[in-house]
């Protein structure tokens, strides 16, 4: 067994450390087929997602994948985003953060990691704003990252 990346812990920090300053944390990830995010809110196959606490709901920053539920233009979805697809974090507000190496995604080969199944978004409420365009007036700011490979 290989050495564990050390892109999950620095996602956690990252979004432990903008939260803690009262930031908003944003993610950039690359989509493809094993990523489970509205396609509506795809651009030049990339989609950029609020990760607040006041914007997700049942966040989960795992090791392998970031799982959440968020509205999307009024209607909850439920997101499902392998670490190795995400190219960045940045806090909203100044642009300070960490650019990432995306990295094919490998499925686990056990079964309590596996890619989940395609399901309806549940009647459980989400909080918004996970589109950046329902996140307010105020632009994010151009990020500014340190690629970590």
């Amino acid at each position: 067994m290989g050495e564990t990346s050390t892109k999950p812990y620095l996602l956690r920090a990252l979004h432990e450390w903008c939260t803690d300053n009262g930031y908003t944390p944003y993610i950039t990830v690359q989509v493809d087929e094993h990523t489970r995010v509205p396609v509506a809110h795809v651009r030049d196959g990339q989609i950029t997602l609020n990760v607040g606490t006041l914007a997700t709901n049942q966040l989960v920053l795992g090791n392998e994948f970031i799982e959440f539920q968020a509205r999307f233009s009024g209607v909850t979805e439920n997101v499902w985003v392998p670490v190795a697809a995400v190219s960045a974090i940045y806090a909203r507000e100044t642009g300070a953060g960490m650019g990432f190496e995306v990295q094919p995604y490998e499925a686990p080969t056990h079964d309590d990691a596996a890619e989940p199944a395609v399901t309806e978004a549940t009647s459980e409420a989400a909080p918004t704003a996970t589109d950046p365009a329902d996140g307010g007036d105020d632009e994010p700011k151009r990020p500014h990252l340190t690629i970590v490979k």
